[in-house]
């Protein structure tokens, strides 16, 4: 067994880059309220989102001189989270207690993340993203009233797609689920599944598949524990898709799933087809996932029944049972 590991030695995402400007911005992640905000120098810092004073919300104040301003009593914090100025007091001397938890942050393929404690496990490597050669598009965020860990097995499971999505990602004539094999390597899971595709829709043409031919989808599957996921569609030829999932564990029964679409061909194609599309690939998913019971998925195997088909599923809760990470 791996060494016993937590959710919150993780990175997670908390938001999208465009979502934190210039003002402070509040998020939750494993019911820990955090503020992000940015310097003058474009970096992002995450901390408490409470004023050590009178434990006021500090989303809710400014940024001025790259200090975090409480919109209380106007106590000013530093990059670091020390407090460097309280208007109100005539001393020079500032409290030693006067300062805020400063969490680890990072800001890659256009999301915020933070991890509440030194982080085990690295971002996903995603070449692609940073070659200048694929358009990226975010969709959602999509927030869901059930756990991290129920949406991120739903974006994995093959068995849905026709009933789910029938005539966008699958076809109630088609409903048997290819063999595949999952090697677990690590915090990674890796397996690939081939099966035909389905036709481009008319509402939502997103897909690279020759409409005169009966096309394969090829999706290469890299699911990064706890709740990150990197899919790359192919068919056959050079034209491909990569799909980038996070889930933000917000609390135990809700999450904000962050889904970021690069391709390299229909470049001029407006990116609200893909992000509409997404819309209602999530939506019809959300209605179904957020009935699930128990809302938390259950890490011993023996509280539900799993067949051949499963098999992610499967290698996923023993995963993050044996990595210490089925523990909210």
């Amino acid at each position: 067994m791996a060494e016993v590991n937590s959710l919150k030695k993780c990175w997670h995402p908390v938001a999208y880059r465009d979502q934190v400007t210039d003002k402070p911005y509040g998020v939750k992640l494993l019911d820990e309220h955090l503020v992000i905000w940015r310097s003058s120098d474009g970096g992002v810092h995450a901390m408490k989102d409470l004023c050590i004073h009178r434990g006021t919300a500090l989303s809710l104040g400014w940024v001025s001189e790259d200090n975090l301003v409480c919109p209380y009593h106007g106590w000013r914090y530093n990059t670091k989270g020390n407090c460097v100025a309280i208007p109100q007091s005539t001393s020079q001397t500032i409290p030693a207690k006067a300062c805020i938890k400063n969490y680890t942050s990072d800001e890659r393929y256009g999301l915020i993340w933070v991890a509440l404690e030194e982080p085990t496990y690295p971002l996903p490597e995603i070449p692609e993203f940073e070659s200048g050669q694929w358009k990226n598009v975010n969709t959602g965020p999509f927030v869901w009233k059930s756990d991290a860990s129920r949406q991120v097995e739903n974006f994995t499971d093959f068995g849905h797609f026709p009933w789910v999505h029938p005539g966008l990602l699958g076809d109630v004539e088609r409903p048997v689920v290819p063999d595949y094999f999952v090697e677990t390597k690590q915090h990674i899971l890796h397996y690939t599944v081939v099966r035909p595709e389905a036709p481009n829709s008319e509402d939502f043409p997103v897909f690279a598949n020759e409409q005169a031919v009966e096309p394969e989808r090829r999706s290469r599957y890299e699911l990064h524990l706890p709740y990150t996921i990197v899919l790359r569609l192919g068919w056959g030829g050079q034209k491909g898709m990569v799909y980038f999932f996070a889930s933000q564990p917000v609390s135990k029964n809700q999450c904000i799933g962050y889904c970021i679409i690069g391709r390299n061909y229909d470049f001029d194609q407006p990116d609200n087809v893909l992000q509409q599309f997404e819309d209602t690939i999530f939506c019809q998913d959300q209605r179904i996932v957020e009935s699930q019971r128990p809302e938390q998925v259950p890490f011993d195997l023996a509280d539900e029944l799993h067949l051949k088909f499963d098999a992610v599923a499967i290698a996923y809760r023993k995963a993050m049972r044996d990595q210490g990470l089925n523990l909210f």
